[in-house]
């Protein structure tokens, strides 16, 4: 064994039980770090996400000749230019759709109750003792509400100091922080290889290169998925004329990286929207709906497997559990950090489960096949 890897002698070997309690004791420390600073953390957190999704590309550069602070300097310029491309072009399209729709709900509260009006009316409905004026009046209830609510929640997020000031943070803070880190990665990993435990170094370096894999695999994959998703929808449902396509599109594509939800809240919204629009052309109602079943095709079947393929390891259930959870306990920092905690999380206990299945406690292995009773020698 190497000097450098030996336990002096002399020095106690930490105990089982110690080393449970000092990683259990760093776990609460960190959901307590995590809880008390949530509402200052997200620039900091989104720089260490962009440093490490843009670390193998400033290795590649490195490779090719250029010195380190090149590297991150092209990498970081190149993504502000792409970031701010995106702004002056896509956001204020995106924010007059908004306002378009926030100003044309009432209008749709009228159409809605012109199309469900034969079905108000009908025998069936009469027979099964519905109220007309009931179900006019919880429609006028539910829109108008639903009107005010996302102009408030706008107003908000135009005028309110503090999510103008998260915002300013976040475009000033989060390159200076991913700077940092992305010049000093390969750095920091080392020294972190440094102080680990070195009787365990190799064992944990292991998990750490799977959860690495798995969350790089993951977030790569799943963040291109959702962009070439989001590009389709809001371009199909542009080409068909589809008013707000763009935003509808677009935040399918988005909410795609929590499995399920964006392609059923796209179905629904756009499909809303068209049976407003469309009819009496209701083959474009059908188009409608079509291109999200086509899409979801395209997700399942082409893009999923040639993007995420069996290597991440995230059940959809587990997946969306850890969203839901970590965007409640720790808002929308926690959602950006849900996705890494449970990869970690879902390495952590198959390692677990290994151990487990090879220990003791499971049982006693089985016993070795008998041998076959050799033939008596000839006489």
């Amino acid at each position: 064994m190497p000097p450098e890897t030996a336990i002096p002698a002399g020095r106690p070997q930490p105990t089982f039980r110690r080393q449970v309690w000092f990683w259990l004791g760093a776990l609460v420390v960190l959901v307590a770090f995590l809880f008390v600073f949530s509402s200052i953390l997200l620039p900091f957190v989104a720089g260490a996400a962009l440093a490490y999704l843009l670390d193998p590309i400033a290795d590649w550069l490195e490779r090719r000749g250029l010195s380190r602070t090149a590297a991150t300097l092209l990498m970081l310029v190149i993504f502000a230019v792409v970031f701010v491309l995106i702004l002056v072009l896509l956001v204020p399209a995106l924010v007059a759709q908004l306002s378009g729709l926030i100003a044309q709900l009432p209008d749709f509260a009228l159409r809605l109750q012109e199309l469900v009006e034969p079905l108000i009316n009908s025998q069936f409905a009469h027979d099964i003792g519905l109220d007309p004026e009931t179900i006019r009046g919880q429609l006028g209830n539910f829109v108008e509400p639903a009107a005010t609510w996302l102009a408030a929640i706008v107003a908000s997020i135009w005028s309110g100091g503090q999510a103008l000031l998260g915002v300013l943070s976040l475009l000033v803070i989060t390159p200076v922080v991913a700077f940092y880190l992305l010049h000093d990665w390969d750095r920091m990993i080392a020294r972190v290889d440094h102080w680990l435990p070195r009787q365990h170094a190799p064992a944990i370096r292991d998990l750490a290169g799977q959860m690495s894999r798995a969350i790089s695999a993951f977030v790569r994959g799943q963040g291109l998925l959702c962009l070439i998703l989001g590009i389709f929808y809001a371009a199909a449902l542009s080409a068909i004329g589809l008013n707000f396509g763009l935003l509808i599109g677009l935040g399918a594509g988005l909410l795609s990286f929590i499995p399920f939800v964006g392609t059923a809240v796209g179905f629904i919204a756009s499909v809303g929207v068209a049976a407003i629009q469309f009819p009496p052309e209701w083959l474009w109602v059908a188009i409608t709906a079509a291109i999200f079943v086509f899409g979801q095709f395209l997700e399942g079947y082409i893009l999923q497997p040639r993007l995420l393929g069996n290597s991440v390891g995230l059940h959809p259930v587990w997946l969306m559990f850890a969203l839901f959870a970590f965007s409640l306990l720790f808002g929308f920092v926690g959602t950006l950090i849900a996705v890494p905690v449970a990869a970690m999380v879902g390495v952590l206990v198959r390692f677990a489960l290994n151990q487990y299945l090879s220990s003791p406690y499971y049982g006693e292995s089985p016993p070795p096949p008998a041998e076959a009773p050799r033939p008596a020698p000839a006489e």
